[in-house]
């Protein structure tokens, strides 16, 4: 799919597959696990990932909204793996 425009039904298969996967920085800091992803259902474009079962750590870095909802930006997104690698840079 590199290069076509996802439609919303591809970016909602394909985001699935993150969904539970655990979510660390780069350095190896753990902040939590993928609840679910928000994205937007015009460009299929992904906004950010929130966090289920935050770390202490990921409750020092990371500010909740009024929900308690912790938002990481899937621009802070570096690899997809076994684990979904962060920048911790890019999420402050």
């Amino acid at each position: 799919m590199t290069g076509e425009i996802m439609t919303e039904r591809d970016v909602r298969k394909h985001s699935r597959t993150l969904i539970g996967k655990i979510v660390v920085s780069k350095e190896g800091r753990r902040f939590g696990d993928v609840g679910d992803i928000r994205f937007d259902p015009r460009t299929g474009e992904l906004i950010d990932i929130i966090i289920t079962r935050p770390t202490d750590y990921a409750r020092q870095l990371i500010s909740s909204d009024r929900a308690g909802t912790m938002r990481i930006p899937f621009s802070a997104v570096l690899s997809v793996g076994d684990f979904l690698i962060v920048s911790e840079e890019d999420i402050v």
